[in-house]
């Protein structure tokens, strides 16, 4: 396993990230194809015998079961200060402003119970889910630095924003001596690279570190087009996400597929080496022990400059989807397409 470092913090991170929204109770979350404890804690044990220790949950995650499968399975498995985990906090609800709970109120209650769900002291990486509307970016900023005065917070990450919006932050805590932002999980991969516009350019100046998610587009990067699975017939947040632009991606997979069968490799090697070549950590999605294989692999995997030219050529401007197309101010007080009532903690 290949590592680096977290942006400017010296927290020590594999090269891959293991993203744990496929774990949780099935039953009481929002996806039906999670996998219960058991075989969670399976893949997440291949994960730590292949060097991964970097790992990524959220409140939002199958109603917080994700973060209890997951501190679970790493109190049993590994010690502490060996793994980097990651969680993130949702928006105030409607009827959490109505009944007058503040942003730093939320952000608190938040924390607690992430930390009681994965039953952990403090989170390394505390990331902001979405960009908040409602809630003045000086009060957020206010609250996750009190929690890193605490100590139950190492760093602080954003996710779904824009650059614009990560750069007045950070701008704001730089000049206030509050923790700064040092990571960012947006959407990014072979297909969905309108990361490349301002935020790309903008972490490689103030070296922020990229951890997009959707690595693979939601397995659609690891499969010829038309090979279903059952998360992809299920999952209406993936259709959301991908079906419109089905037909200007096919062709890009399609590159990938024959990439991969020329080098003798798996689709997600192809995939993910390329990813890895622009950003700091991916993280990937696994819920099956060959899921986790390949991922290693594809730290091996070194692709010339004329198969990345080949793999990017055929890529066309994208509109926005998922939970960014949500990042706009006349999307205040909608329920984010990711969650469902009761993924806010009780203030």
């Amino acid at each position: 396993m290949q590592y680096t470092t977290l942006g400017t913090t010296n927290i020590r991170i594999s090269r891959i990230c293991m993203g744990c929204m496929g774990f949780g109770n099935a039953a009481t979350g929002q996806h039906s194809w999670t996998l219960n404890e058991d075989d969670s804690r399976a893949i997440i044990r291949r994960a730590l015998e292949a060097g991964i220790n970097f790992y990524d949950t959220a409140i939002a995650y199958q109603n917080g079961s994700s973060e209890q499968y997951v501190g679970r399975a790493l109190r049993d498995m590994a010690r502490r200060d060996e793994v980097v985990v990651a969680t993130k906090f949702l928006p105030r609800t409607p009827a959490q402003i109505e009944a007058g709970v503040s942003g730093a109120q939320h952000i608190a209650a938040s924390l607690e119970q992430s930390l009681k769900n994965l039953g952990m002291d403090y989170v390394d990486l505390y990331i902001y889910h979405i960009w908040d509307y409602n809630t003045p970016i000086r009060e957020v900023l206010q609250a996750l630095n009190a929690a890193v005065k605490a100590g139950k917070v190492r760093a602080i990450g954003i996710a779904n924003c824009f650059a614009w919006q990560l750069a007045k932050a950070n701008a704001l805590a730089e000049k206030e001596g509050w923790a700064r932002f040092v990571s960012v999980q947006n959407h990014y991969s072979l297909i969905m690279r309108e990361e490349e516009r301002e935020m790309f350019g903008y972490c490689h100046e103030e070296n922020i570190a990229m951890t997009p998610y959707s690595a693979l587009a939601a397995g659609r990067l690891s499969r010829v087009p038309g090979e279903q699975t059952k998360r992809l017939q299920q999952d209406v947040y993936t259709k959301l996400k991908y079906d419109a632009a089905a037909q200007q991606d096919a062709v890009i997979i399609q590159r990938v597929a024959e990439l991969a069968q020329k080098r003798g490799v798996a689709m997600t090697e192809i995939a993910l080496a390329w990813l890895l070549e622009k950003v700091a950590a991916p993280v990937v999605g696994m819920t099956k022990e060959s899921h986790v294989d390949a991922a290693i692999k594809a730290t091996q995997l070194a692709l010339s400059a004329e198969e990345m030219n080949y793999l990017e050529a055929a890529y066309t401007p994208h509109n926005l989807s998922g939970v960014m197309a949500q990042n706009t101010p006349a999307a205040k007080g909608q329920a984010k397409v990711w969650t469902k009532s009761g993924n806010h903690p009780k203030e």
